[in-house]
């Protein structure tokens, strides 16, 4: 099975004593599931403490276990709070015997693996020294331009291939997301009959995004196909979204389509753009490429904001006055 975490930055690559820390869980469940299911861990007893859930003494007691008996464990240690800001300060006497035990790694026999799903640790803390001190950091946060790159990756470590723009149109379908292409990509291995995913396993099996859903119903409405708009709305609404939820997401699409395109008009490039604006490159040249007018886009944000009032003021109800709005492009 190959080492995905060798994919990210590693600060002491081979040490098996691991800290994965970066904001998306699902991306380190992913990595660590695959950490421990190599071979040289296939003979450890596995457990596993989630110190959100877990009494720390649960993790104290695992780890300092190692030194009374012979059997060698891995222990994967999920939300570790202790290296964050929010530790309480009453668990003072626990965070003290992890950072003992942690200073004496060399001592036990065990594998730790620490998920650290968090957008920074405090460093000024001695245990959050002590632990990247000892352990293995990989740093798996992943910027949304990197994304594409990065499921490439993965992708190929794995032994598969996307084959004709089947890449490109999966993370198009995950708004860019790691995690939501990661999800996506797990669907698409266990229907494929082969290492191979063509574009058409990924337009067969895998729907259009809430976001990518309502672009393509304004889209549809702007250039004047109203019965696709009315369609896809419908079956967005089949699909059990709610009206609100809906409202929502089309002031998000439309103010965003608002902000490119008065940028736009000021020639900042699509780069510039991106970077102000902390979006997807694709999201933006595609916007870019949107006939809304920049008058048009006001006018529906002011309708937008009236439908959300009034809606939630109980003047509407259901999903007709969705079709009117829609209807007014």
């Amino acid at each position: 099975m190959p080492n995905l975490i060798s994919l990210f930055p590693n600060s002491q690559a081979g040490n098996p004593n691991v800290l994965l820390q970066g904001p998306d869980s699902f991306l380190n469940d992913y990595l660590a599931h695959n950490y421990v299911q190599r071979a040289a861990f296939q003979g450890l007893e596995k457990v596993t403490v989630d110190c959100e859930s877990d009494p720390l003494d649960d993790l104290i007691a695992a780890l300092a276990e190692a030194s009374l008996f012979s059997q060698q464990k891995l222990v994967l240690v999920k939300n570790p709070i202790f290296l964050t800001g929010k530790f309480p300060a009453k668990y003072k006497q626990q965070g003290d015997r992890l950072l003992e035990i942690f200073s004496h790694l060399d001592q036990i026999d065990d594998v730790i693996v620490l998920v650290a799903s968090y957008e920074k640790l405090d460093r000024r803390k001695k245990l959050t020294k002590q632990v990247e001190k000892s352990f293995n950091t990989v740093s798996t946060a992943v910027k949304s331009y990197e994304s594409g790159r990065v499921m490439q990756a993965l992708v190929k470590a794995e032994g598969y291939r996307f084959a004709g723009g089947a890449l490109d149109l999966l993370m198009e379908r995950s708004d860019q997301v790691l995690d939501a292409a990661l999800g996506n990509y797990n669907k698409l291995k266990a229907i494929s009959d082969s290492q191979e995913i063509s574009r058409d396993l990924v337009d067969r099996n895998i729907d259009l995004s809430l976001d990518q859903n309502v672009f393509a119903i304004l889209e549809a409405a702007l250039r004047g196909d109203y019965q696709e708009a009315i369609d896809r709305l419908d079956g967005q609404l089949r699909e059990g979204t709610y009206p609100l939820q809906l409202v929502a997401v089309f002031f998000s699409q439309v103010e965003f389509l608002l902000c490119v395109k008065v940028m736009g008009q000021r020639r900042r490039s699509e780069s510039e753009i991106a970077k102000e604006l902390s979006a997807h490159p694709y999201r933006v040249k595609t916007a870019l490429k949107s006939r809304a007018k920049v008058g048009q886009l006001k006018k529906m944000l002011g309708q937008l904001i009236q439908l959300d009032y009034r809606y939630k003021s109980g003047v509407y109800q259901g999903s007709r006055f969705l079709k009117a709005f829609i209807l007014t492009c």
